[in-house]
């Protein structure tokens, strides 16, 4: 597994590495452009959610329909573009222009549903958690370079450094990331409406969740770099944009470790519910500290604080959505999913930008305590992931007949035919019947 995942988390991981690494000083350069205000600077930070938001699903269609290679290869092509219109750009207006071009490239969804195909879903939370631990290892690496190089060499060439991070994104693609398999399924183009990814309830959850922890990453990092670099006139600490790697390498450090647990507890032993509402827990205490702090070491806590309880999502949000949609719309699903996230991404940069630009942090930390508490109880009436379990059936050793009638079973939520490894895969309702009892219903 391990073989087939870690190309695809190394696309992904550089991908976000070339995103993350202009976060931590992107408000404060963007505002150093000649007509740059808060507002704008917050439009900047999520500019490129919003085209994301726009093209997650398009992207992530037209990976079901035309293969998910092409697709990767158009997404990264149009995201290299746009990392250069940015590193070339000499006001607000053009650095806008080039996030709104790098967010056109959407490919997030893609690699999502490729590492859906490639893995057995028993196996899917631990490769989530590959793919999880690849963005949050670039993240943390992120935030120590991009203080030091934006700080010392300038922040255009950071997006010099995500252009070429995009090219080699491309090698890896064609030379190690391997096809995925043929799936045939038994839909009809009545049951493959696009609309059909709204009809589940435990999407639905899922997908406003995507929003509730993206949009407040967002407002997060909007904060983060201003407090820690501002004078104290001007509710901030005074430090150099190349210092704050001291406040990202312990939060990147403590985050990471967060990962592992709530993986396991996650999907292991069914406990993702809790694992969300904890997370959400930490979440509040975060913003409570970098709202009302008043001396550089809370404001860390709260950074650390809001980076576990962020983390802690990471490994479990995109396997619970593969996990409930069915096979013919991962993509689209996924998409779905990510285009709700970066809805989020943009709305909080919006958010954060006006109300810096009104008021102060303390009433940001407000509005975000009481999303967490809308989220939180949001979470409460969340379906379970792990109530459905699958079953792997050779075609050599069953009748593919007999298997595909199996769908007609109250039980049975999907059947389809993996044929590129001979397997026919039955999902079904775990409190309702076994996995030998599906197997019986063969004899």
């Amino acid at each position: 597994m391990f073989k087939q995942i870690f190309p695809l988390s190394t696309i992904i991981g550089l991908r976000f590495f070339g995103l993350f690494i202009v976060l931590p000083v992107l408000s404060v350069y963007a505002l150093e452009l000649k007509g740059g205000t808060p507002f704008l600077a917050g439009i900047v930070i999520g500019g490129y959610a919003l085209t994301q938001a726009l093209f997650q699903v398009p992207f992530g269609t037209m990976s079901d329909k035309f293969g998910r290679k092409k697709t990767l290869l158009i997404g990264t092509i149009i995201f290299i573009v746009g990392s250069i219109v940015c590193a070339v750009s000499d006001n607000i207006y053009m650095l806008m222009a080039g996030r709104f071009i790098q967010g056109t490239g959407a490919v997030g969804a893609v690699v999502s549903a490729m590492i859906s195909d490639l893995v057995k879903e028993e196996q899917r939370a631990h490769a989530m958690a590959i793919m999880g631990g690849t963005i949050a290892l670039s993240f943390a690496v992120a935030m120590v370079i991009a203080p030091l190089v934006g700080g010392n060499y300038g922040i255009d060439k950071l997006f010099w450094l995500t252009a070429v991070l995009g090219v080699l994104s491309i090698f890896v693609l064609f030379k190690q990331v391997p096809n995925p398999p043929k799936i045939i399924h038994t839909y009809t183009q009545k049951e493959s409406k696009f609309s059909d990814v709204f009809g589940d309830k435990a999407l639905n959850s899922m997908y406003i969740t995507f929003l509730f922890h993206s949009s407040i990453m967002t407002m997060a990092f909007f904060i983060i770099p201003l407090v820690m670099t501002v004078d104290v006139a001007h509710d901030g600490f005074g430090w150099s944009k190349a210092e704050l790697w001291k406040v990202y390498l312990p939060a990147m450090f403590f985050g990471l470790l967060s990962m592992g647990p709530a993986a396991v507890f996650g999907e292991k032993y069914g406990k993702g519910k809790q694992i969300f509402m904890i997370s959400i827990g930490f979440i509040f205490l975060a913003f409570l500290a970098m709202g009302f702090s008043h001396t550089p070491l809370v404001f860390i806590i709260g950074v650390v604080l809001f980076f576990i309880g962020f983390n802690m999502f990471e490994p479990l949000l995109q396997s619970f959505v593969s996990k409930f949609a069915r096979v013919h719309q991962k993509g689209a699903a996924l998409g779905v999913a990510n285009t709700f996230a970066y809805i989020g991404i943009f709305l909080g940069g919006l958010v954060a930008g006006y109300i810096i630009h009104h008021y102060d942090r303390a009433t940001l930390a407000i509005i975000v305590i009481v999303l967490c508490v809308f989220w939180f109880l949001w979470i409460l009436k969340m379906n379970n992931p792990n109530a459905r379990a699958n079953v792997y059936l050779s075609l050599d050793d069953y009748k593919r007949e007999g298997i595909l009638k199996l769908q007609d079973h109250e039980a049975i939520t999907e059947v389809y035919i993996n044929e590129t490894e001979h397997l026919a895969i039955v999902k079904y309702e775990k409190e309702m019947i076994s996995e030998d009892e599906v197997k019986g219903l063969l004899q």
